[in-house]
């Protein structure tokens, strides 16, 4: 009995393995030029940023495990060079998923302190990371990579996505890559459970803004490559929901009355925000959440 017991429990881990592998069947890696040595790939998860050079390969983010081999397929069409170098922009698994794979690859991968300790403490399944996903080097406010001939700044937003978000900007390529303090037309995800906060998100897009002009491409952590006027109007929607979300607080309402509330987000509704991951429900609820924890 305990056998047949056994087998089941084998077969039933076998089945959502395959059932994990092949939801990423059928992923494509889509390839962006931004500059003369700076891609975007897109695929399962957040956005990959990519520079190509003499140095060698720099990567920002690697997505899911089961997609490393059409990733790194991505990249060897790019590039002859050895991979050199991985960031992590937080610890969310679409974002260093492939971190093992990559670290096999030959990437030595970067972090903020926070990612480090997220990413070996014990997981949602149980289970702890592989030393070889864990970042080698990490920062705790800001950093200098200098490869491929351009100075790369990678710099920490504290509490905002995560408790461990990086932007990095390519200071001769004017591209940033903001990870997921930035969500292209859609409401963003602010994982209020691990560290994030909407104060938190609204810097961490100032800060971004700090570092650009118009002509700067920006990789986004989810949606298509965007530019200084479509990152400004993302602040403005931050900005807008949090100031009516703190006026229907200080006027008493419940997080019942502002979930249900729908003119807090009505103006983003009616342009799409909400078809993402987060739906504009889900957004009141968080932004409530995050403004009463502040005061309290």
């Amino acid at each position: 009995m305990k056998t047949l017991k056994t087998l089941a429990i084998g077969a039933l881990i076998i089945s959502a393995s395959a059932t994990a592998q092949g939801r990423f069947d059928k992923v494509e890696i889509k390839t962006t030029k931004l500059s003369e040595q700076i891609y975007m790939l897109q695929g399962a998860g957040g956005n990959i940023g990519v520079s190509v050079g003499e140095d060698g390969v720099f990567v920002i983010d690697d997505q899911f495990a089961p997609l490393s081999e059409k990733i790194l397929t991505a990249i060897k069409a790019l590039s002859d060079k050895p991979l050199r170098f991985l960031v992590n922009t937080h610890f969310h698994g679409d974002h260093t998923g492939g971190n093992e794979n990559m670290a096999e690859a030959g990437a030595t991968i970067i972090a903020h302190d926070n990612v480090k300790k997220r990413l070996e403490s014990k997981q949602r399944d149980g289970n702890y990371n592989p030393k070889e996903a864990l970042p080698v080097i990490t920062f705790n406010d800001k950093l200098s990579i200098t490869i491929n001939n351009e100075s790369v700044a990678v710099f920490h937003a504290a509490n905002a996505h995560t408790d461990g978000d990086a932007l990095l900007y390519f200071t001769q390529s004017n591209v940033l890559h903001t990870g997921d303090t930035y969500f292209n037309s859609r409401y963003p995800y602010i994982d209020l459970n691990s560290g994030g906060s909407v104060q938190g998100y609204i810097e961490a897009v100032r800060k971004g803004l700090m570092v650009i002009d118009e002509n700067t491409k920006i990789i986004p952590g989810h949606g298509q490559v965007s530019n200084l006027k479509e990152y400004k109007k993302f602040l403005n929607m931050l900005e807008t929901i949090r100031d009516k979300t703190q006026k229907a607080i200080d006027n008493g309402k419940t997080e019942d009355e502002v979930k249900a509330d729908s003119s807090i987000t009505e103006t983003y509704d009616t342009l799409g925000y909400g078809s993402g991951f987060i739906n504009s429900e889900k957004m009141r609820e968080t932004f409530y959440k995050s403004l009463t924890a502040t005061k309290s």
